[in-house]
């Protein structure tokens, strides 16, 4: 800077920042002459403290300096958990349309989720009972099974918990968290000495004594330009000597610019260990969530393992043989369900061995005693022993496209039951074996519609095989006979603008066509089945609707049944949150009659239902209301129930009082000949977390007969640690007698359960 000294008498006068009303970072130095001017000086002063006097956090403090090492953990050869529980249970009369008295029932069940290594998921079970009913037949089963179900499902497990401490990119991630945790330290401790009170002052007067020297030099300067000898007339300024205190604040000022070095350093350093640090949190991240999406959104079981192949990760997540895993769809031993297609076997209870493998290719095998009593567990008939043996091959997956042969044989009784033997009382035994093949495909264009065919041909009846004189596999494979064929096709679609879905079914079976799936034979066989279900109001209320013709088949339905009545059904579904949820339905319904002692018959019908559900809160009590009303559209010759062609309404509510449970309800069945009334009312209390108690009344009245019941209720459950938990309940009410007179049934129930 350039000062124009104009030769007049001056004196010195230093003038601070603050005096014009603003803030400012200099101050000028002017020269008084006696020409009544000023010359100003320029004098740069230290930086005054902006705001939080702090440096800004670059992230949170870590106090571990250390990285914690990561855990390794030895999974055991066998993990097992599950439970077993026992039920007994008694009735002193069944409810039913012919009465049994006293009747005991004996059940022990458990199931185990067995794990291997940590890697191999397999399922086992085993449940048995006994009962001294006549109507009720001992069922005992064991199975054990591995799904490929299983296998995604604990893959998905492992996915949502990543222990990600065994993989190699977490270790790098640990050790460059580890370092930014030092870095930070050592930041924090630098920082710490900056902002020190005691070191903030030594800066103060540092930079004090800094500025004081540079007015000085300034002054040398315009003194000798002056051709001044000294400055004491200009101002009597003392001399500014180097005092100890000096040398001090010159060794600070070293150390501090030194420490501000390495204090930039450590923070680039930080800066790009971070910034790396995150980019590879991000790529770990992206690969954990490919895992994900992988398992989650994966088209088929074929395009799972191409995902996983490309994702390349360890075998702690994805064990060796996945493929093997992820291509067995399923494979079961002992009591298992064949399900393969409509014309062959469908929801088919075996006792033997079943698999299912499809990589690319399809092959199924199974094999075993059939059990159709398993499912009509309630009919203990004596039936034919009956055995399926069944392969499949076929090409494609069986979720997509796919072409699919199948072979059937073994031992079937299809015809004999229910019928009356020839007036001599003399039944011919007839050879129950049966064979037969079945071609299907499945065609689909993308993944909201899709179409079924398949045609099967099966070898003929017993009978018809005797009149034309041939064998098993000849009757199969004669091509002009067209009586022993079946055809069916299925279609799905799925409109995603309106969410609706749409399926049905169309087969026909030939007189003398034989299947597991088929029960009835001796007449040609049309069904069919409509079901469209379409949400409104943004998924708020459910609408499904269906027909169906002679889509119903029991193993009681006579040789020569067939049906071309058309069932209808709708159901509406009615969902909003915190508004109570409706639902009305009208459908077809079923019931089991005993003509004699071997032979049964069930009558449809249809019936209204009616529900309402509402979990709310009432002044900060929490409570639960419940209604329900059905209406049976049957006659009195389709049941020998007193409830025939009736009415029915319930009201129950609930309200939960901390430790209390407060239950009450209202009932009432009407007929065209009489109603009856009910209430009831109960108490559970649980005064531990062990232990709950609970007992109750319930009060009934009949009218016409005026015929007025009381009843009761009790329950215990204790929780035992290491143990199990006992349950224990007794119950005395009504059921349908003689003379449409509601009789006298108590319950009683013994529960154990074990979960570990």
């Amino acid at each position: 800077m350039v000062l124009l000294i104009l030769a007049c008498d001056v004196k010195a006068q230093l003038c601070l920042p603050g005096s014009s009303g603003r803030e400012s970072d200099t101050s000028f130095f002017f020269i008084h002459t006696s020409c009544k001017m000023k010359l100003p000086v320029l004098v740069v002063l230290y930086e005054s403290p902006r705001g939080d006097t702090h440096y800004q956090s670059i992230r949170r403090k870590h106090t571990d300096t250390v990285p914690i090492p990561v855990e390794v953990r030895h999974s055991p050869f066998l993990v097992v958990h599950g439970n077993v529980t026992y039920d007994g249970y008694y009735q002193s009369n069944t409810d039913t349309p012919y009465l049994e008295k006293d009747i005991y029932q004996h059940t022990v069940q458990t199931t185990l989720d067995i794990t291997v290594k940590d890697q191999y998921p397999l399922h086992f079970s085993f449940s048995t009972s006994k009962s001294n009913s006549q109507l009720f037949r001992n069922i005992t089963g064991i199975n054990f099974q591995y799904t490929n179900q299983d296998f995604k499902n604990m893959l998905l497990a492992k996915a949502k918990g990543w222990d990600a401490g065994k993989l190699k990119q977490k270790v790098a991630l640990e050790q460059l968290k580890a370092r930014l945790d030092n870095d930070w330290n050592k930041l924090n401790q630098l920082k710490s000495w900056f902002t020190a009170p005691g070191q903030l002052q030594k800066m103060a007067e540092s930079r004090e004594r800094e500025y004081r020297l540079k007015i000085q030099d300034s002054l040398a300067q315009l003194a000798t330009r002056l051709h001044r000898p000294s400055l004491d007339s200009l101002g009597n300024l003392p001399e500014i000597k180097l005092s100890r205190r000096d040398s001090l604040l010159l060794v600070f000022r070293q150390e501090y610019e030194a420490k501000k070095v390495l204090f930039d350093s450590l923070q680039q350093a930080y800066a790009k260990n971070e910034r790396l640090f995150h980019q590879k949190e991000k790529a770990y991240s992206a690969r954990k969530g490919s895992l994900m999406d992988a398992l989650q959104h994966s088209r088929d079981d074929l395009d799972l393992m191409n995902n996983l192949e490309t994702l390349n990760l360890p075998d702690s997540l994805l064990p060796r043989g996945y493929k093997i895993l992820l291509s067995v769809k399923s494979f079961g031993v002992g009591r298992t369900m064949v399900d393969y297609s409509e014309l062959t076997a469908k929801n088919i209870s075996i006792m033997g061995v079943q698999t299912e493998v499809n990589p690319s290719w399809y092959v199924a095998f199974a094999t075993g005693a059939v059990d159709y009593r398993f499912r009509d567990f309630i009919v203990n008939d004596n039936r034919v022993r009956q055995y399926l043996n069944m392969i499949r091959v076929g090409a494609g997956r069986k979720e997509g496209n796919h072409v699919i042969l199948s072979y059937y044989t073994g031992k079937k009784q299809v015809y004999n039951f229910n019928t009356n033997p020839p007036a001599g009382g003399v039944v011919e035994i007839p050879d129950y074996k049966i064979m037969g093949l079945s071609l299907e495909g499945r065609w689909q264009p993308d993944k909201n519609n899709y179409i079924i065919g398949e045609v099967a041909k099966s070898s003929l009846p017993f009978y018809a095989r005797s009149a034309a004189h041939q064998g098993l596999g000849n009757s199969m494979l004669t091509f002009d006979d067209h009586s022993n064929e079946a055809y069916a096709v299925s279609a799905f679609s799925y409109l995603p603008a309106t969410s609706t879905r749409i399926n049905g079914m169309y087969k026909r079976m030939g007189a003398n066509f034989q299947s597991f799936s088929l029960y009835a034979s001796g007449s040609s066989q049309d069904a069919w089945m409509v079901q469209l279900t379409q949400p409104f109001f943004r998924q708020q209320l459910t609408l499904t609707g269906g027909v169906r013709q002679n889509m119903y088949t029991s193993v009681f339905d006579n040789a020569s049944y067939r049906s071309n009545t058309i069932f209808k059904s709708i159901q509406a579904t009615f969902r909003r949150r915190k508004w109570p949820v409706l639902s009305l339905g009208y459908f077809p319904s079923s019931q089991l009659m005993k003509l004699s002692d071997d032979k049964f018959v069930e009558n449809l019908y249809y019936t209204l239902v009616a529900t309402g559900s509402y979990y709310y809160q009432l002044k900060g009590v929490t409570m639960n209301t419940i209604f329900s009303g059905t209406k049976f559209y049957n006659q009195q010759s389709d049941s020998n129930f007193v409830y025939f062609n009736s009415t029915n309404l319930m009201l129950n509510q609930t309200v939960f009082l901390g430790k209390f449970t407060l239950n009450g309800g209202a009932s009432s069945a009407t007929t065209t000949e009489y109603a009856v009334y009910g209430a009831d009312g109960s108490v559970q209390y649980r005064p531990l977390n062990w232990l709950e108690l609970g007992a109750g009344l319930k009060y009934n009245y009949q009218t016409v007969y005026e015929i007025k019941q009381v009843g009761y209720l009790a329950n215990a459950r204790v929780s035992i640690r290491k143990f199990g938990e006992v349950s224990l309940s007794g119950d005395k009410g009504f059921v349908p007698g003689v003379n449409r007179q509601l009789v006298s049934n108590k319950t009683g129930r013994l529960t154990y359960t074990k979960i570990f």
